[in-house]
């Protein structure tokens, strides 16, 4: 993300319009510094990436998106016999819960989710979801 200069002009243009992230994408930021090889510097990275953003959180409205979200998805693109959904892994559909309360924290805000990750264009077959890529060389999404 840092060596694009597509998706570093956008960011930088945007910031000023208020660019926010959710709780979600900060774990999974720090998760990445923390799995990484250079965890100091990544750590900086991300703390740096962070500042100023403001970040949404889960709240009782997100989580009632969340549900009917994942409701949907399951109808839409799991197994049809109840047996089966029981152990039935969302990551088999392409995308993880955290995708999904991602998607719940922009519907409940009326965001857009900035990602060049596929896995979005799935949940938005389920829901009102709108999503972009800000990378030189990713398609825009719808």
């Amino acid at each position: 993300m840092s060596r694009d200069p597509v998706m570093l002009r956008r960011f930088a243009a945007g910031r000023a319009a208020a660019i926010r992230t959710s709780i979600i994408s900060r774990g999974e930021l720090l998760f990445m510094a923390y799995n990484s090889e250079r965890v100091d510097e990544n750590l900086a990275l991300v703390r740096e990436f962070l500042a100023g953003i403001a970040e949404h959180r889960i709240d009782q409205a997100t989580a009632d998106l969340y549900g009917r979200i994942k409701a949907a998805a399951l109808a839409r693109f799991g197994p049809k016999e109840r047996a089966k959904r029981r152990r039935f892994s969302l990551q088999s559909l392409g995308f993880t819960d955290n995708d999904l309360w991602i998607a719940a924290i922009a519907l409940r805000h009326g965001l857009i989710v900035v990602t060049a990750d596929s896995d979005f264009a799935r949940i938005a077959e389920v829901s009102e979801l709108r999503q972009e890529s800000w990378l030189a060389d990713t398609p825009a999404l719808s």
